[in-house]
């Protein structure tokens, strides 16, 4: 999978399971292994993100499934709620 790192700028994020995580805000790299090591989601979808006081999340680029027209991540239950939900206290 090859891609313009300026090209996922502003890309939407969506889990496996077709839900709207937020769009991509920056992308972290390591230099030194020459490789994406995470995307910054901003813009979150206030219905199934649970930011704690953060503007964003950090997405471990290993947890990417696809990128194309928008980028497809793994569905990690226990990060997002469900839709519709109260957020825990």
């Amino acid at each position: 999978m090859k891609t313009q790192v300026t090209d996922l700028f502003g890309m939407n994020v969506y889990t496996e399971k077709a839900v709207y995580v937020g769009d991509v805000d920056d992308v972290l790299l390591d230099i030194d292994g020459k490789k994406i090591e995470s995307i910054a989601v901003g813009n979150l979808n206030p219905e199934i993100a649970d930011p704690k006081g953060h503007r964003g999340y950090l997405i471990p680029y290993r947890i990417i499934k696809v990128i194309g027209d928008i980028i497809i991540i793994r569905h990690i239950s226990s990060t997002f709620r469900k839709t519709g939900t109260e957020p825990r206290k």
